[in-house]
């Protein structure tokens, strides 16, 4: 990427600016990428883009001023500064409102820049997308057609600094390819879906996706609507990940002093089984969430959520420990252009010991859910009750059975954790950064027929 205007620098720049009892923070984003898809053996598009970004914070006693623009030209880098100063007028005096301290926290100084996936020539990206398409089609007689075959990645800067002492920097990028094979059997059509990502390009396991991606099709061929009954339910490692993820999220500083949150009033008690550890972790360079700071520039750290069932902590930026009298957790999370919210970086499940077949042997009778649709509107954020489509295939006497689809399962987010009964020793990092295994979850509503 051209370097030749450093954003560090910039952000130095801008911070001198601040005048009398100004706190001035600025955030600098500068990032590119490309994607390939491929369709009936040839390149089908390439899309190629650039962008860049600054976000600007004004606080002055409590009120917030904020403003952003898409460039990083020095006339508009001079305009913005100014436009957060004027939005100060129409900001509401908040004492929890300032930027974040530095708090003594070390950064783990992880080594995160591979310039490998910069290296990818235009041709390999392309032969890399043909390559999945034409696997896919070989890959099953079944397959008749692949619906989109794709390599993407990405390379970004990103700079902050602040009056209060914060500058940070951090650059690195990602790859990743995907794929969706159609299978038709008769009259009936599936489609499946499996992909990768990694920092570098000989991390993707492409055999694996495309694997994943044709037994994905193939395995739904046939799949009827089932029979309405309570069982046990196993979610694959990526369905995990959803579930948790969006549990994770009601454990968020945000949502708890808004009160949006069914766990709000529980830290120190058991909300989920004694099995159950779940803990957010951008120490851990497997995963592509990895990071050295967070969205304020904080140290990134390991944070611990629920420990053997119990929850034992709530995730914070500056501002949410603040109202709650504690402090942040180096969990902001923005963008350039936006101002810190608190989220998740590499939300980790402690796995288990079983393998998935050893799993499906000590339920013996159940469902495995591949996939699940409507999550997030099918989610009530503040009961915790959820009802969303799934699909995959019925667990018989220890044994992968029948394919289903168009059913529905429902429970609440806080009877789903207690009534966790197994979990996989099929720990992955998936391409959203979290760690997953597979779950079983005992006293699910199945609807069907």
């Amino acid at each position: 990427m051209n370097k030749s205007v450093e954003l560090p620098d910039i952000a130095d720049e801008l911070v001198s600016l601040a005048q009398g009892n100004e706190q001035v923070e600025v955030c600098l984003s500068r990032s590119r990428s490309t994607t390939v898809k491929a369709y009936s053996g040839e390149v089908e598009s390439v899309r190629s883009g650039m962008s860049e970004a600054i976000g600007i914070r004004v606080i002055i006693d409590g009120q917030q001023g904020f403003a952003t623009a898409g460039s990083l030209d020095h006339q508009v880098l001079s305009q913005v500064i100014e436009e957060a100063r004027e939005n100060l007028r129409f900001a509401e005096s908040d004492p929890h409102q300032a930027l974040a301290e530095p708090d003594g926290v070390e950064s783990p100084d992880l080594d995160l820049v591979d310039s490998a996936v910069l290296k990818v020539t235009d041709d390999q990206k392309s032969a890399i997308a043909i390559d999945l398409e034409q696997r896919c089609l070989s890959a099953d007689a079944r397959v008749s057609s692949v619906r989109s075959a794709a390599w993407s990645d990405g390379w970004g800067e990103f700079a902050l600094a602040s009056t209060n002492g914060i500058s940070i920097y951090t650059e690195g990028g990602s790859c990743s390819i995907g794929v969706q094979p159609l299978a038709v059997e008769g009259n009936e059509t599936q489609i499946g879906y499996a992909g990768d990502a990694a920092r570098r390009p000989d991390l993707l396991d492409v055999d694996r996706v495309v694997t994943e991606a044709v037994e994905g099709a193939t395995g739904m061929l046939g799949a009827t609507k089932p029979v309405s009954e309570r069982l046990t339910v196993v979610f694959e490692p990526a369905v995990t990940s959803a579930f948790l993820g969006t549990i994770a999220g009601a454990l968020t500083g945000d949502r708890v002093v808004k009160g949006r949150s069914p766990f709000a009033e529980r830290l120190g008690e058991q909300v989920g089984a004694s099995m159950l550890t779940l803990f957010d972790d951008p120490t851990n360079t497997d995963s592509l969430g990895a990071d050295n700071h967070d969205g304020e520039g904080l140290a990134a750290r390991k944070n611990m959520i629920i420990e053997n069932g119990v929850l034992s902590q709530f995730l914070h930026n500056s501002y949410t420990a603040r109202r709650s009298g504690v402090s942040s957790t180096g969990s902001a999370v923005r963008g350039a252009r936006s101002t810190p919210s608190v989220g998740l970086h590499a939300l980790c499940l402690g796995p288990g010991r079983l393998d998935r077949q050893a799993l499906f042997e000590e339920i013996g009778n159940g469902i495995f859910v591949r996939g699940v649709n409507g999550l997030h509107s099918g989610v009530n954020p503040v009961s915790g009750d959820f009802s969303v489509g799934a699909y995959g295939h019925k667990i018989r006497d220890g044994l992968l059975a029948e394919p289903f689809s168009e059913a529905t399962i429902a429970s609440t987010l806080q009877r789903m954790l207690l009534d966790v009964v197994l979990i996989g020793g099929d720990f992955e990092f998936l391409p959203n950064g979290s760690g997953m295994s597979s779950i079983a979850i005992d006293d699910i509503a199945l609807s069907g027929m």
